[in-house]
């Protein structure tokens, strides 16, 4: 029997992992949970991920992606060269519309299914105690770092990225609902005070 040709098996395996976690956490994530949610054979999961880390580090890379793509498209963030977003960012309506921005895409987030976020944190979270998901974490943070950079300096946008982690980590645990003018006064003061 000839072996069929799948070339996105890898792609659909990550959207199983991703949704056997979504629905019973990563302690219910198993090869063969994952093989019976993308409908492939046990063997298909083991062979594209030698391990569970490996799968995980793969469904945090992709759930990393979702949010770095919708900072990365957005028009009021990639407007400007470094200086010039540095020099807009520390005036008066550089900072209102950095943090304006910042708060749209934030409500945008939470305005999508909550499931989804949930996901995207518990991956994030799992890194505490699983050593190879630290540098995907941190890819993340390093990666939404430089495009903020671009309106703002290194310091100010790593402060920034701290506090929409934060808002979003209280928001979550709490079960509360996004404030989006807290959020927007919070980054505001964060740029104005780095310029």
């Amino acid at each position: 029997m000839a072996r069929r040709y799948d070339p996105h098996r890898r792609t659909r395996i990550i959207d199983a992992a991703l949704s056997v976690i979504a629905a019973d956490g990563i302690a219910g994530l198993s090869h063969r949970t994952v093989a019976a949610e993308a409908d492939v054979p046990l063997g298909s999961t083991t062979y594209h991920f030698g391990s569970l880390d490996e799968l995980l580090v793969a469904a945090l890379r992709r759930c990393n992606e979702n949010f770095v793509r919708t900072l990365r498209e957005s028009e009021a963030l990639a407007a400007g060269g470094e200086a010039e977003g540095a020099a807009r960012a520390t005036g008066p309506a550089g900072s209102a519309g950095l943090a304006d921005e910042l708060t749209r895409l934030l409500g945008q987030w939470f305005a999508g299914e909550r499931g989804a976020i949930e996901l995207e944190y518990e991956l994030y979270l799992a890194a505490l105690r699983r050593p190879a998901l630290r540098p995907v974490a941190a890819e993340w943070t390093e990666e939404a770092v430089e495009l903020l950079s671009r309106r703002t300096d290194p310091g100010t946008a790593r402060a920034l990225v701290a506090l929409m982690d934060g808002v979003c980590l209280q928001v979550l645990l709490a079960g509360g609902t996004f404030d989006a003018a807290y959020t927007r006064e919070m980054l505001a003061r964060i740029v104005a005070g780095g310029g």
